[in-house]
C-alpha cells in the first residue's frame, strides 16, 4: 500500500485551521477597519480644527499643502498607536491582576496532608 503524499489543498486546510492564522486574518480586517475610522476622525478634526488658520493662509485643505498628506498620515498613526497602546496596556494590567491571585499551592497543601497524616498515624501507633 503506497503512502498518499499530501496534496497542496490539504496543505492549505491544515495551514487555514491553525488558531494563529485565523486570529491574524481577524485582527487584519479590524486594524483595516479601525484604521478608516480613525482616518474619517483625523479628517474631520484637522478640517475643523484647522479651518480658520487654511482660511486664513488661502489654503482649501490640508491635503492641499505639498506635504499635507504625510501630515494626515502621521496623525493617523499616532492615534491608531496610541490606542493599541492604551489597549496593550489594559490587557497587561488584566494579566498582572490575574496572577496577582495566585492559585493556592497544592504541593505544600499535599505535603502538609501527608504530614499530618503521619502524626496522626504515629500518635495511633499505626
Amino acid at each position: 500500500m503506497a503512502l498518499r503524499r499530501p496534496t497542496l489543498l490539504s496543505d492549505f486546510k491544515e495551514f487555514i485551521n491553525k488558531g494563529n492564522v485565523v486570529d491574524l486574518a481577524v485582527a487584519v480586517v479590524i486594524g483595516a477597519a479601525f484604521g478608516k475610522v480613525v482616518d474619517a476622525v483625523v479628517s474631520l478634526v484637522m478640517t475643523n480644527v484647522l479651518q480658520p488658520v487654511l482660511k486664513a493662509i488661502q489654503v482649501e485643505s490640508i491635503q492641499a499643502w505639498p506635504a499635507g498628506a504625510v501630515i494626515v498620515a502621521l496623525i493617523n498613526f499616532l492615534v491608531i498607536a496610541f490606542v493599541v497602546f492604551l489597549i496593550v496596556r489594559a490587557i497587561e494590567a488584566l494579566k498582572r491582576s490575574e496572577k496577582a491571585v495566585a492559585p493556592p499551592d497544592t504541593q505544600a497543601q499535599l505535603a502538609s496532608a501527608v504530614t499530618r497524616l503521619a502524626d496522626a498515624l504515629d500518635r495511633k501507633g499505626l
